[in-house]
């Protein structure tokens, strides 16, 4: 069932959205600038870094005995926030003097150089194509933290993710790193996940409790489990809670 494992107990975590009037052209630009979204390093002793840090204790703890190495966050749709829970899951998992690598393996919608305002010259497919090794194209932006950009994007993604050259790259992450998260394009709308999620210790689905039908996740959840991807469990984010001012809360479930 979709509501087991439970993965992180409820955390309410409030984020603010203005209501000042958007001017014309405004709004593209907010939506392409995805700085200080990385709460865990902006606003440390917050609320939301602190649920943060309570989903990554849960994946140490919860899964002590084989916990995963790497994770794969998907969500069903876009606007679902999963590269914002990767950017930070990351950056929590950093703070504890571990070995993490954060790639971007979403070829259609690549965000993780606008979080961490990094360029995106080379990343993962320079890597798998063999114009550069992986030291190469890696960023420290914090300590501990090195994310991998997506670089170039390829025109057939979904077939560059299943090759024979990711599953080395992969490989040569295994042996390198602590826990690698992969941030990969919505499951419900792109095969692409399909190819990489059996080959990850596990998956992470980000839903959106506002926007996210229970349809689109049972729908998500089946493609995983069609091709015996582990599901860790579910991150819902944008649940409103009762009373209080009726701002925005994460939930993680």
């Amino acid at each position: 069932m979709l509501r087991r494992p439970r993965l992180v107990r409820r955390r309410a975590v409030k984020v603010f959205r203005s209501r000042r009037r958007v001017e014309p052209g405004a709004r593209e630009k907010r939506d392409n600038d995805l700085s200080g979204r990385l709460v865990t390093v902006s606003a440390s002793a917050g609320a939301a870094a602190e649920a943060y840090r309570s989903l990554r204790a849960t994946l140490l703890y919860a899964f002590a005995d084989n916990p995963p190495q790497v994770i794969v966050l998907t969500s069903p749709g876009h606007g679902d926030g999963k590269s914002t829970i990767s950017a930070n899951l990351g950056a929590a998992l950093g703070q504890m003097d571990k070995k993490v690598l954060l790639a971007d393996c979403d070829f259609r919608n690549p965000a993780m150089h606008k979080i961490f305002g990094i360029r995106n010259t080379f990343g993962v497919v320079n890597v798998l194509a063999g114009e550069h090794e992986l030291p190469e194209v890696w960023h420290e932006p914090l300590s501990g933290l090195r994310i991998v950009t997506a670089g170039l994007l390829p025109s057939n993604p979904a077939e560059l993710l299943g090759s024979r050259q990711f599953a080395e790259f992969l490989d040569q992450l295994h042996q390198e790193f602590d826990y690698i998260l992969l941030d990969t394009p919505p499951v419900g709308l792109f095969s692409d996940v399909l190819a990489i999620a059996p080959r990850a210790d596990g998956v992470l689905l980000v839903i959106d409790a506002q926007n996210t039908r229970k349809g689109s996740v049972w729908h998500s959840v089946r493609s995983l489990r069609a091709v015996r991807a582990n599901m860790l469990g579910t991150i819902m984010n944008k649940a409103k809670v009762a009373g209080g001012d009726n701002h925005y809360y994460e939930h993680y479930r």
